[in-house]
């Protein structure tokens, strides 16, 4: 059934028990949203427009991202770590003048693909402040990183090894590369497990001995400057448990290598995976206290090793870009599914859906959502957001409390997307991927544009 009003009854009786109804449902959660946004009424504002306006002229889904907050978060997490070195994780988003906000901000820089180093590259930034992850460099990427001069290479396999010792030696420029290590550590929001969590694609086991023999087989190529060590114990992690475990294990083969081998490496990067607030059950510690939480880590391991502590540095890209950036969609259909035991499930259909949010359909993930174009006096009902694609599963918001009356032509909009949203866009059904719109102080900057019809048919050639 269609319908552009819904009855305050069709609440489902399955929507989660951290999901509360709210006080007023046209009220925004503050820890869900950018620093700049508000409602204005019944509108959403972010850096100052009115988002109803600025669609309006860039229609929808489009990704609004306030500038004021990413900078905030670049900043609130290079001043909590310093002297550490803070690398923004590109891949959680990463354009051109994104590249540069981090460059200005003094932030290093993590890329994993040659497309983002070439992003990097071509925003200015300084390769002597680039990392680089994969773990499957071709011999064309790692030498055009090499030349490059970028700052450091995680290196991720014996293979690799090899290809960066071989180019060394042929092109006679140094590489300084890191050893990604595996702790045995995994890592999940408020949980972790310290058992073998070393059946993945990443990295070297410290258990097994392949990271000391990594570590042995860098030493032997003398155009290898080995650096340190590489950890990174998963994503959306609330507190610093789990890193307590992997230094502990990452430190111990720090001094393992020095004793044995004769080398004292000056760094040890933890990675990063700090966690955001998507929805009302989300509780993320601020900077200032994980960075005091793992500097005291680091001190005590290796007051307990009898090593002098390395230079340390962190892989932050969700926790910055992640609440900065919202998703506005338009509603295109309501209608109410008849459930099992009387319920009724209301689902509102978007103009996007999975191929600009993958990840409730990828991760299981969940989001939180609000009316963005105006108030409504209707009493809430637990919806769920889907998009416009030819999958089942299809979600944006699994559940949601939204006004009944949601309606055709309405905007929402969902918080927190900025990460791995519009990096991980894709042309599903040959959907076109939104644009990203920078907001500051009144003023709408377009940082990447919508794709067109043109480009989808720029590489089809038949």
């Amino acid at each position: 059934m269609n319908n552009s009003h819904v009855s305050p009854g069709s609440f489902t009786g399955t929507s989660p028990v951290w999901l509360k109804e709210p006080d007023d449902v046209n009220d925004l959660m503050p820890h869900l949203w950018s620093q700049t946004a508000e409602k204005r009424d019944g509108d959403l504002y972010v850096g100052g427009l009115s988002i109803p306006e600025l669609v309006a002229n860039v229609n929808t889904p489009a990704f609004i991202l306030d500038e004021d907050d990413f900078r905030s978060r670049a900043r609130a997490f290079k001043e909590a770590f310093a002297p550490a070195d803070v690398y923004y994780a590109g891949k959680s988003f990463l354009c051109t003048e994104v590249a540069r906000w981090i460059d200005q901000e003094g932030l290093c820089l993590d890329v994993c693909s040659d497309g983002e180093l070439t992003v990097a590259l071509r925003a200015g930034f300084d390769p002597e402040r680039i990392g680089y992850h994969g773990n499957n460099k071709t011999a064309m990427e790692l030498r055009r990183a090499i030349i490059a001069g970028v700052g450091r290479i995680i290196v991720d396999s014996f293979d690799e090894i090899e290809r960066i010792g071989a180019i060394t030696a042929e092109t006679g420029t140094p590489a300084r590369v890191m050893i990604r290590v595996t702790a045995g550590v995994e890592a999940h929001t408020h949980e972790f497990i310290a058992t073998a969590h070393e059946d993945q694609k990443f990295g070297f086991s410290i258990s097994s001995g392949d990271a000391f023999g990594a570590a042995r087989r860098i030493l032997e190529h003398p155009g290898i400057d080995l650096r340190g060590l590489h950890s990174h114990i998963g994503s959306q992690i609330f507190d610093t448990a789990g890193f307590e475990v992997a230094a502990r294990r990452v430190l111990a083969l720090h001094a393992k290598i020095a004793h044995e081998l004769g080398h004292v490496m000056p760094e040890t990067d933890l990675g990063g995976g700090f966690g955001i607030a998507y929805t009302s059950q989300d509780d993320p510690k601020p900077p200032v206290e994980l960075a005091a939480g793992m500097r005291e880590i680091v001190t005590q391991e290796c007051r307990g090793l009898g090593i002098e502590e390395p230079h340390l540095s962190i892989e932050p890209g969700r926790a910055i870009v992640g609440p900065s950036m919202c998703t506005v969609y338009t509603v295109g259909t309501v209608k109410q599914v008849a459930l099992d035991g009387g319920h009724t499930r209301t689902y509102v259909s978007v103009d996007g859906g999975m191929s600009d949010n993958i990840r409730t359909a990828l991760y299981d993930a969940d989001y939180s959502a609000t009316l963005a174009s105006r108030t409504s006096d209707a009493a809430p009902v637990v919806a769920r957001i889907v998009g416009k694609h030819c999958e089942s599963g299809d979600i944006v918001v699994k559940d949601e409390f939204l006004p009944s009356d949601i309606r055709p032509g309405d905007l929402v909009a969902v918080p927190a997307t900025g990460a791995y949203g519009r990096s991980m866009a894709s042309n599903y059904n040959h959907a076109l991927r939104p644009p990203v719109v920078a907001v500051k102080d009144g003023v709408a900057r377009t940082l990447v544009r919508r794709e067109t019809v043109e480009d989808l048919l720029t590489t089809d050639l038949g």
